[in-house]
């Protein structure tokens, strides 16, 4: 590691030997909270203004300007939500370093008749190592759930069925503020209420104090926390067409001892969804086909609460502790027709499945985390302690009839689900300031998982029940993860570099009780990270390197299959294993006062691919997660941020990626290699009368691997907002999916067999939301709270 070290400042060496005589370096903090301030301006003038020298300070916080004239000058820090700071600078024959040692800023907040003015962000913030998402600042993310605002955010995409991915890639880890939890699980983000969300940050190639899991990168969302002093709060009433009625309430109170937050929410929604599938299938040279038209009506009842403090025990020393816990009651309905026909389009038969489905799911986490703060600027160790359970219970009811030759109906099915799990996390940080520039961090961690489940399916014969095709199990599967990284950064002029190392040691084991999935592994793995970036005036250069893991989720690995479809099925592989990636990033970030620039070139290769696979066994289709040998994807990603006016904001973003898979199962060969296209518009205009205005338009282009291929997707959304009430009130009309654009087309093709489908799980939704604040500041002045746990 020494030896590339010094290579790679050998090769930079030219950079720096013509180095300016005169430099000034020193440190930004937050006035209130002592946490470092990265991606400061720090601007040079002389006397008559005239700009001299431009930078921004690193992550940790830290500025270092070179080549600086001699005599008398001003440098000024300014940053979005923070009061601009200036102060003379007088650089003198002799002395070629200035050390300032440490600037504080000011929040930029004022109290004007009670009201809460603040200094405003942009609502994307493009950064060095991550994109920052501000919910409150977008018109669109101010109602409906987290799968509504992570569909905005850049490089972050949803499916139709509520599958997240970053740059195309479904292999992304979320967090929510900084850990993980069964609540990023599945559709679970669908029970997060975007009111509650405070920004979403999106880091594709992250350091090794992350996590190791999620080739594609990881999603941190940030849940809000109270940061004013005194009582305050807010609430929010939503209702919808389809119907989507929500009531979100906040309460806080913040003194110099202590900070009291919590958030609420209660949900009453309505989905309807239209799936269609056309299929041809060759049995003994014979043909035949199958259309199926599925109605969906689900209706989801949710119930949430957050509820936290921190104590503030000195100035450097805090302690929070806090719970969450979300209850929904799922109560759905399916009707199935399918009309089964021959080439000539004589029809053989036509049968209806009718399907009721009740499901209760109980979420509970309890976190607790210590922080500690010492005199010596950014200097901070911190602890942190996860507790989550959760346990659901589905049901489903089955009725089948033939209408067509003759009638007939079929013995009742039932299904009766049951799982639950047990999540212990804790985690210990710690960060060393060496100097000025030269940081070390390292950690620890261990996560210890425990799972159950039963499945049971019956079948009704007179007034009994009895097991259906022999599925009566039960599982049990744990899983075991300790980690612990050291980093080191530091920086030469105006070249940085942070290097990295991570290990993982996992243990997981499945039984059941028929030993017809046991399985037992262990892997252990080291994940190394390098950050390189070189500054320019007024931009960034930066090289980032990662090796990351990609653990397949519960879901994929649960072995059991709901029977709510009689042609297609969905089952779990006990037998996955993970996959390795090494992940590449080239990226730029440059701006100017109106525009900002972010180009990037990323290349991925990742061993044992994780993908989907479809074989036909006895006429029914099932579809279950594989391995492959590989993945290879390489891509190019241009995100702009514009602001022509003061009253017009616009973001672009395009990806256009290229990749390449090899691998075969059973006896199919799954190489195949393609190219896609995604892109996302979004302009929000602010409107006379304090009205504002977003549209956004989503387009990912086709795709395609081996078996299937889907067709182009997109999707149209607008809001409008108004403020009203002096400041204290926000009225906010949305649509979302408009003109019903969102549908997943797809194509899968078989030696024997091929079928298409259209799937609308979403219709059009329009939602109405009145939102009221309220704050009983304290007159000393407005305080922010220290939230670095939450980061």
């Amino acid at each position: 590691m020494k030896a590339l070290i010094t290579y790679i400042l050998i090769l930079l060496f030219p950079l720096f030997a013509n180095a300016q005589q005169s430099a000034v370096s020193g440190k930004v903090l937050d006035n209130t909270t002592k946490e470092t301030l990265p991606y400061v301006t720090v601007t040079i003038k002389d006397n008559a203004l005239k700009t001299m020298v431009v930078g921004i300070t690193d992550e940790h916080g830290i500025f270092s300007l070179e080549k600086l004239p001699l005599g008398k000058m001003n440098i000024t820090f300014s940053f979005m939500g923070y009061q601009s700071y200036t102060r003379p600078l007088e650089v003198v024959s002799g002395k070629t370093k200035i050390e300032l040692g440490i600037i504080g800023l000011n929040s930029d907040a004022v109290q004007l008749n009670s009201v809460m003015v603040t200094g405003e962000k942009p609502n994307v913030s493009l950064k060095l190592d991550k994109k920052v998402f501000e919910v409150g600042k977008d018109v669109l993310s101010q109602n409906g759930s987290a799968h509504d605002v992570l569909n905005g955010v850049p490089s972050v995409a949803v499916s139709p069925t509520g599958s997240v991915s970053l740059r195309g890639n479904s292999s992304v880890l979320i967090l929510i503020n900084g850990r993980q939890s069964g609540l990023t699980q599945g559709n679970a983000l669908d029970q997060i209420a975007a009111d509650q969300i405070e920004r979403i940050e999106v880091i594709t190639n992250p350091s090794s104090r992350y996590d190791a899991s999620g080739s594609a990168g990881i999603i941190n969302i940030i849940l809000k926390k109270n940061k004013k002093s005194g009582f305050s709060g807010q609430a929010r009433l939503v209702a919808g067409s389809p119907n989507d009625s929500r009531f979100n309430p906040s309460l806080n109170y913040k003194s110099d001892k202590i900070n009291i937050f919590s958030n609420f929410s209660i949900r009453s929604s309505d989905y309807v969804g239209l799936y269609t599938t056309n299929q041809s299938t060759v049995n003994n040279g014979t043909t035949s086909l199958m259309n199926r038209v599925q109605n969906e009506d689900r209706h989801d009842d949710g119930k949430l609460i957050y509820l936290g403090a921190d104590y503030f025990i000195d100035d450097h020393h805090t302690i929070t502790a806090a719970f969450l816990k979300n209850a929904t009651h799922d109560n759905d309905k399916t009707r199935l027709l399918y009309d089964y026909s021959t080439t000539n389009n004589i029809q053989d038969s036509i049968l209806r499945r009718n399907g009721k489905s009740l499901e209760k799911r109980d979420y509970n986490q309890l976190e607790f985390n210590y922080t500690q703060t010492f005199k010596q600027a950014a200097k901070k160790w911190t602890i942190d302690m996860q507790y989550d359970w959760w346990n659901s219970d589905k049901n489903w009811n089955l009725m089948t009839q033939r209408l067509a030759p003759t009638a007939k109906v079929y013995p009742g099915i039932r299904t009766n689900s049951i799982g639950n799990s047990k999540d212990l996390l804790i985690k210990s940080d710690f960060i060393q300031p060496i100097d000025s520039t030269a940081v070390l961090e390292f950690g620890v961690k261990t996560e210890i998982r425990k799972v159950s489940s039963d499945f049971l399916a019956e079948e009704q014969q007179e007034d009994n029940w009895i097991i259906y095709q022999n599925i009566d199990n039960h599982l049990n599967y744990n899983e075991n993860i300790t980690g612990a990284y050291a980093q080191f950064s530091d920086k030469i002029k105006r070249f940085n570099y942070m290097l990295g190392l991570r290990t993982e040691l996992t243990h997981i084991s499945i039984t059941d009780i028929k030993n017809t999935y046991s399985d037992e592994k262990n892997y252990g793995r080291l994940f190394p990270t390098v950050n390189l970036s070189y500054k320019f005036n007024a931009s960034t250069l930066q090289l980032n390197y990662s090796k990351r893991i990609n653990r397949p989720p519960l879901y994929a690995l649960y072995p059991f299959n709901e029977l709510t479809d009689l042609n297609a099925q969905y089952i779990g592989n006990p037998d996955l294993n993970p996959s390795y990636s090494d992940v590449f990033e080239l990226a730029f970030l440059k701006t100017w006062k109106k525009l900002t620039l972010n180009p990037s070139v990323y290349y991925q290769r990742e061993k044992d691919y994780i993908q989907d696979f479809t074989y036909r066994q006895d006429d029914i289709f099932f579809t279950t997660p594989i391995n492959i040998d590989y993945e290879i994807r390489s891509g190019m990603e241009l995100s702009t941020l514009y602001n022509p006016l003061k009253w017009l904001q616009i973001n672009a973003e395009m990806n256009f990626y290229r990749f390449e898979q090899k691998g075969n199962y059973m006896e199919k060969d799954l190489g195949y290699s393609g190219n896609t296209f995604t892109g996302r518009l979004s302009t929000q205009i602010k409107l006379p009368a304090k009205y504002s205005f977003q549209g956004r338009y989503n387009f990912r282009g086709a795709q395609q691997n081996a078996q299937t291929k889907n067709a182009a997707l997109q999707s149209l959304d607008f809001g409008l907002s108004k403020i009203l009430l002096k400041d204290k009130a926000t009225i906010v009309f949305d649509v979302t999916n408009a003109f019903d654009l969102r549908q997943n087309k797809s194509t899968t093709t078989g030696t024997d067999y091929y079928f298409t489908e259209n799937s609308i799980p979403n219709a059009a939704r329009y939602r109405l939301s009145f939102v009221y604040r309220f704050n009983l500041t304290d007159p000393k002045g407005i305080r922010q709270a220290n939230s670095a746990n939450r980061n």
